[in-house]
């Protein structure tokens, strides 16, 4: 709660652009208790090819009369192919013909991948400004035919901490009782596996140390913030969207893998501040492509991958039974699908699975998607 003065001080100003935009809304909406179905995929498109055959999945969740928001998880392209600013452009247009609004978060392989030579040997942080300046390029409003007032990090006016402006790309709403927040939160370990040359100099190590150390303090900053205007606002739920796969018993051990251990800090403190909200709390990411369904940090055995990494690699030492997680199946694995995310506010007595039922939604098979 100690930080709601922050984010109040800006729903007032934003409360004020949102009522000069017509049809935009509010970036807060505590008035609405009805139910909200929304369509959530990532890791997409992951190749030309994916890309040609882009219409039908745009199709069929315009065509899904239950849809009125959709999130992507990040990842709009495969490690690797380059990283270009024409490509970026594409996913760009393309996420302008849905015609729900379109909440976005960005992965790793658009920004702190392209260091690598197979993705364009490119300075990610240079990267992560050509995505900044081209998918939130408003901020406050989402992507989409019909766009939504969000609120943005960078209109949150936080004296002690004047950086986390530069965070555009993490955004605030609530809708349906339900809290949302997306936060910049990648792939490859958080970001801190090592730049390649070039950007492999005693400067380039220390700068990308730090801003990997300035963006996770700015995202545990903004998931403090959700969660005391959930409390504020006496929200039934919290909705979290990353990119990265925290759980990931591919990554280990590190190295030769990439590792884990850079989620530490955000692990921790989501489990404090879901242990303290009580409510059910949701997390979707993509980066891993398969499809999971699960509740991971209320796993501490240690026989289990999920269930050593939470005691031995994040200190974990109390289940959280309220946090359920969400891996979205990626694009480069059949069937091709998105996920239909229903919530439904009304419940008696709200949790993790009576608030949030998902369908997964395939929209291209053999026939019609071959690859």
């Amino acid at each position: 709660m100690k930080k709601w003065f922050v984010i109040a001080a800006a729903l007032c100003s934003a409360f004020v652009v949102a009522d000069a935009g017509a049809g935009n809304g509010k970036p807060i909406n505590t008035g609405s208790a009805n139910s909200l179905t929304l369509a959530v995929f990532g890791d997409w498109p992951y190749s030309q090819a994916l890309l040609d055959v882009a219409p039908l999945l745009i199709h069929s969740i315009n065509s899904d009369s239950r849809v009125r928001l959709v999130m992507h998880v990040g990842d709009i392209h495969s490690g690797s192919m380059p990283c270009t600013s024409e490509w970026n452009q594409g996913i760009f247009d393309l996420f302008q013909q849905f015609k729900d609004p379109l909440v976005y978060t960005p992965g790793d392989n658009e920004w702190t991948d392209c260091h690598r030579p197979v993705e364009g040997n490119k300075n990610p942080v240079t990267e992560l400004e050509n995505v900044r300046n081209l998918f939130f390029a408003n901020p406050g409003y989402t992507l989409g035919g019909r766009k939504k007032r969000v609120l943005s990090q960078a209109e949150v006016d936080d004296p002690a901490h004047a950086a986390d402006a530069e965070f555009v790309e993490n955004v605030i709403w609530e809708e349906s009782k339900v809290l949302f927040v997306t936060l910049n939160v990648p792939g490859s370990n958080n970001g801190t596996v090592p730049w390649s040359a070039p950007y492999n100099t005693p400067a380039d190590k220390a700068a990308q140390a730090l801003a990997v150390a300035d963006r996770t303090a700015a995202d545990i900053r903004w998931l403090e913030q959700a969660f005391a205007l959930a409390e504020e606002n006496g929200a039934v739920a919290v909705l979290i969207g990353i990119q990265a796969n925290m759980w990931d018993p591919a990554a280990l051990p590190s190295p030769p893998n990439d590792g884990l251990s850079a989620y530490k800090p955000i692990v921790q403190r989501l489990a404090e501040l879901s242990l303290d909200f009580e409510g059910p709390v949701l997390l979707i990411n993509g980066d891993t492509h398969r499809f999971q369904d699960d509740r991971p940090l209320n796993n501490l055995d240690t026989s289990t991958d999920i269930g050593k990494m939470n005691v031995n690699l994040y200190d974990i030492d109390t289940p959280v039974p309220n946090l359920r997680r969400i891996t979205v199946q990626g694009s480069t694995n059949k069937p091709r699908e998105w996920l239909r995310l229903t919530i439904n506010p009304r419940v008696a007595v709200p949790d993790v699975f009576n608030v949030f039922s998902v369908e997964n939604v395939i929209y291209c098979d053999d026939t019609t998607c071959p690859l």
